[in-house]
């Protein structure tokens, strides 16, 4: 395990005395409502970074016996080796406050309290008990500021030069009720490559709830996956919301966590969760990150964004869509030229509020799954999660023009029983009238959100929609069941974004939710070679980077973090695509949690950057 230093997060595993019986719910939305006080100070120059980790962790994770100090990571952690770990027991109240608010805010952290002491009588589910979802390899790690020459095993591939950045969940403070994973502060890890030569650093995003958080010493917003649930949730909205309207806090400048998905577009990198618009980080010249600041086009972006856009290869167009959980519209879509101009919204019209994580793009059109997972926030009345698998609802696909200024012709076609967490690619097929959707479908679909005794099992599947007959036609694409291997989080070459692909490159989530290596899949035949990090070492998203831009298909790396569990050591991974041989590790100077999604700048577009 990792040396300890003065910060939680150092913890790598956390044990959890509070609890609750009800189930876990997702709708950050519900936190959108702005407030006519506002005293809050804000500090938007901060710096910061983001990061993303893999999926929810069940009971496969060992629960730790050591005590539990209840730990901030602060800036003073990470610049510091004395200082003094701030504690989460105690409110910090910032010197603006009035005497008022001090007063209110005692109030309301004791009501807090009579809460958080009435949640402990029962236990928590495990998608929300910060001893599983936060356990491990899953635990936070403070920043490090950037560190250079790291020693390379192997010889870094010429044609690899600019920096891989990977998003991922880390939360700031430890929580004090329910946490589920997704839930944590966004935190980028950054690896700069330039002449075969490494450097690393890992900085928070810095989200106006962060920055607000790390004011008052401890969690205040709620949270939207692990907290929103039941009786107990609605409490804590109403608690948010008298913070809110004392001044306390201030929602009205974002509640997103930015740790999710990140695209390099228009000569800017993007976080991106979907409660909230991006948040801009840079990259310095020495490879250190700088959070910029909450980004909305230059006032054309008035919602949410969700973390998955598009960006189409041969228009450079920014492809993406918005949902709301409280209000219509439920869903709407809208792009953005390459120079950053965005089109006007196009209404999708829904029954009711859906999770739509992920999309797809085809040359022409957009594809957008409307399927069984929900939102029903009068569930937490009932003290039931707002987010539920609704099964008397028919899963579809909507396959609307890219360049549509209404909804007017879009095809909606059916695909009973389907529920696809993540969408790897999509093309047209016109002498058959068809759409082909790549992507895993989850069963069950809210797994993820909502505790049950049902394995999880994921299958990459081909999904065909007839634009005519209105008919659809799904098969698994490794088509032995002996062969099966849950396949979630990865891509296919970004450079045939939107039309046909041969190969896939996804994570093996195995033992679940970890990642054991990943699986090269050619979706024509089935076969599948695999890459496995080796005893007791885990990754995350494998991400391809092309050799070129004229290759074969397959022609270029795979870069992944891996995490050795046996010596608490992390390292990134470059592997051949081709051969699945490993052609230079990069020894890392710390801990890199398990994480979500990434991507790649070269160094020439590095040169433009905003």
């Amino acid at each position: 395990m990792a040396t300890a230093s003065n910060s939680w997060a150092h913890t790598a595993q956390i044990p959890h005395h509070l609890s609750t019986t009800s189930s876990t719910s997702s709708s950050s939305s519900l936190l959108n409502m702005s407030f006519t006080k506002r005293s809050v100070a804000l500090n938007r120059n901060r710096t910061v970074t983001t990061a993303h980790s893999a999926l929810q962790s069940p009971s496969v994770l060992n629960f730790p016996k050591q005590p539990y100090h209840q730990q901030v990571i602060t800036k003073e952690a990470t610049s510091s080796p004395s200082a003094k770990p701030k504690t989460a027991t105690t409110t910090q109240q910032p010197p603006h406050w009035n005497f008022l608010q001090r007063a209110a805010s005692t109030a309301l952290d004791m009501l807090e309290g009579a809460l958080v002491s009435r949640e402990s009588r029962s236990p928590l589910p495990k998608t929300a008990d910060p001893r599983v979802q936060i356990a491990g390899n899953f635990a936070p790690v403070p920043e490090q500021p950037v560190r250079h020459s790291l020693p390379v095993s192997g010889t870094i591939p010429e044609c690899i030069s600019g920096v891989y950045v990977r998003n991922g969940a880390n939360p700031l403070h430890e929580p004090v009720a329910g946490h589920h994973f997704f839930d944590g502060d966004g935190m980028v890890h950054a690896v700069s490559i330039n002449d075969g030569a490494a450097s690393y650093a890992c900085r928070f995003t810095e989200t106006q709830r962060l920055v607000q958080e790390r004011e008052i010493g401890r969690p205040v917003f709620p949270k939207a996956i692990g907290e929103l649930h039941g009786h107990s949730g609605i409490a804590r909205l109403a608690l948010f919301y008298a913070r809110g309207a004392l001044g306390l806090v201030d929602p009205s400048h974002g509640i997103g966590v930015a740790n999710a998905g990140l695209v390099y577009f228009n000569d800017r990198l993007l976080a991106m969760s979907e409660d909230d618009m991006p948040y801009q980080v840079r990259i310095k010249p020495s490879g250190d990150l700088e959070t910029v600041g909450r980004y909305d086009f230059e006032n054309q972006l008035g919602s949410t964004m969700i973390a998955h856009p598009k960006v189409d290869p041969v228009s450079s167009h920014l492809h993406t869509l918005s949902y709301d959980v409280v209000k219509k519209p439920y869903l709407k879509y809208f792009q953005f030229s390459a120079d950053g101009e965005k089109s006007p919204d196009v209404e999708i019209p829904l029954a009711a509020p859906t999770m739509m994580h992920d999309f797809a793009i085809t040359e022409n059109f957009v594809v957008i799954p409307d399927q069984q997972v929900v939102f029903k926030l009068q569930e937490m009345i009932t003290g039931g999660s707002p987010v539920i698998y609704d099964q008397n609802k028919k899963s579809r696909f909507g396959i609307l023009a890219k360049n549509a200024t209404n909804a007017a012709d879009i095809i909606w076609v059916e695909s009973p029983d389907t529920f696809c967490f993540h969408l790897w690619n999509a093309w047209e097929e016109p002498e058959s009238d068809e759409v082909v959707v790549i992507g895993s479908c989850m069963t069950p679909a809210d797994s993820i959100f909502n505790e049950c005794d049902e394995s999880l099992k994921s299958v990459l599947s081909e999904i065909r929609l007839n634009l005519k007959t209105g008919e659809s036609k799904r098969r698994p694409i490794i088509s032995e069941e002996a062969d099966h291997v849950n396949l979630e989080a990865g891509m296919v070459n970004r450079n045939l974004l939107g039309r046909k692909t041969r190969y896939a490159y996804l994570a093996i989530a195995e033992p679940w939710p970890k990642v054991s290596g990943f699986a090269k899949v050619d979706l024509f035949t089935g076969e599948v070679k695999k890459h496995i990090y080796g005893d007791r070492k885990f990754g995350g998203e494998p991400f391809f980077l092309p050799s070129s831009s004229t290759g074969e298909e397959d022609e270029g790396y795979i870069l992944s973090f891996v995490h050795d569990e046996k010596t608490w050591k992390s390292e990134l991974q470059i592997v051949n695509a081709v051969s699945l041989k490993v052609e230079a590790t990069v020894t890392l100077p710390s801990r890199v949690p398990y994480g979500f999604h990434g991507t790649f700048i070269d160094s020439k577009a590095l040169k433009n950057q905003a």
